[in-house]
């Protein structure tokens, strides 16, 4: 008896299903698949292009850790009153900078890291000519940074 109240149950079920999708025509059910595809998709270009802008807001505040800590040790060289030293680490803290400016969308924090560059490069070369730095160069060079790492 049970088996019978089972298979009929089945077979009312199926013929409901049936007599349900038979009413809705087949366009509306690919209208309906194209547009959840469509969905899937501009979703999963958010998620990419969201992960990507972390990835690479990531590498820029890498890289300004980087040089500040450079430039901290620039200064602590200069103390020293070694300038090989001091020149050598802001090379680096150049090399930090530019690579992580490498394949970036131009845009207003880039400029502000090619202007930061520009003044690294600029006290590298007088260090490396002899010149005397001022270590408040070097500080002005290290706040700058540091708005730079809490934008």
């Amino acid at each position: 008896m049970w088996k019978f109240m089972g298979i009929l149950m089945l077979t009312l079920a199926s013929f409901a299903l049936g007599y349900y999708f038979g009413q809705r025509p087949v366009g509306t059910l690919q209208e309906t698949v194209g547009d959840l595809q469509h969905s899937l998709k501009e979703m999963s270009r958010n998620v990419v292009d969201t992960t990507m802008g972390i990835e690479r807001d990531l590498r820029r505040r890498q890289a300004l850790l980087d040089t500040k800590s450079r430039v901290v040790q620039a200064k602590s060289e200069l103390v020293d009153k070694n300038y090989g030293e001091a020149a050598k680490q802001l090379a680096e803290g150049v090399n930090a900078l530019e690579s992580a400016m490498k394949g970036a969308k131009p845009s207003d924090q880039t400029q502000a890291m090619r202007g930061l560059v520009g003044q690294l490069q600029e006290m590298r070369l007088e260090l490396t000519m002899g010149k005397p730095v001022p270590i408040r160069k070097l500080t002005e060079l290290q706040q700058n940074l540091d708005s730079e790492l809490s934008k």
